[in-house]
């Protein structure tokens, strides 16, 4: 770490928010990661609901509910395994009961992903619409849940950035970050995973016709566009658990998500039929 100068200012905030927003006791109560997934999952199923009124969507909205219980057990499922399997695998060997204990924390966005990925699978072939069409649809949504819970990893003081003297840096002693100012990383990709691609995806989902045209493919622009983003957060985040290849482990998985996005961007594409005359609109 960075030793503090001695000319340091005494203008750096010390974060000190409480993870809770209404505690019952030590370790349980109505915490701000649990709202912001919540908040995520809203979100998805509102923008869900007005695809399908304006006729942009295969998905009935009186399937939506069983498509958003899909994508939360997937998100819940699939985060709370990839944490322990990518990040703290050594953790789970030695003591299973740990991925039960759920108020200790512990999530990765890219278990979130592959756990996503199984359950369209899953919801697709069951209720028999086109799995890249329904692919397409939760990726115009996902940064919505990005952006909450990075600002909630930010309200918890976890998975700070490296030392800096910026102005705008932020103390996590509490939390465990010791008394240097670091950069509030979290915020960053609240902006660029979250704000930036929701802002991109959404523009591509209503101004073209590309979820008509080439099924996959705004899945693959914005799996491509989150391991971009991912990987210039992890400029300024403190690697949480140890390099691969030199890398932090954030930008080793997401060369995974550019490969599989490049793919669906590139492959020769079958339109979809027209669900209502809205959905051809350019």
């Amino acid at each position: 770490m960075m030793p503090l100068p001695v000319s340091l200012p005494f203008a750096y905030w010390v974060h000190d928010l409480s993870p809770f927003l209404v505690r019952f006791n030590e370790q349980f109560g109505i915490r701000y990661y649990g709202l912001a997934y919540l908040l995520g999952f809203v979100a998805a199923a509102w923008l869900l609901q007005r695809y399908a009124r304006a006729g942009r969507s295969l998905l009935p909205a009186a399937l939506i509910p069983d498509f958003m219980m899909g994508i939360i057990l997937g998100v819940l499922l699939g985060g709370r395994l990839g944490y322990f399997l990518f990040y703290q695998f050594d953790a789970v060997r030695h003591d299973p009961l740990v991925l039960v204990r759920i108020w200790e924390g512990g999530m990765a966005s890219h278990g979130g992903f592959i756990g996503v990925i199984l359950a369209l699978a899953w919801f697709a072939r069951g209720r028999k619409l086109p799995f890249l069409h329904v692919a397409d649809l939760i990726a115009s949504t996902a940064a919505a849940g990005l952006f909450f819970g990075r600002i909630a990893n930010f309200i918890n003081g976890e998975l700070w950035g490296k030392t800096t003297t910026v102005s705008w840096a932020v103390v996590f002693q509490h939390t465990g970050g010791g008394p240097f100012p670091r950069h509030p990383s979290q915020l960053y990709e609240a902006v660029l995973e979250g704000a930036l691609l929701l802002t991109l995806a959404q523009w591509r989902f209503w101004r073209t016709a590309v979820v008509r045209l080439h099924p996959g493919r705004l899945a693959g622009e914005f799996l491509v566009a989150y391991a971009a983003v991912r990987a210039v957060g992890e400029l300024f985040r403190e690697p949480d658990a140890g390099l691969i290849l030199g890398l932090s482990r954030g930008t080793f998985y997401s060369i995974f998500m550019v490969a599989l996005g490049m793919w669906l961007i590139v492959r020769r594409p079958t339109p979809l039929p027209t669900a209502a005359p809205a959905l051809d609109q350019r």
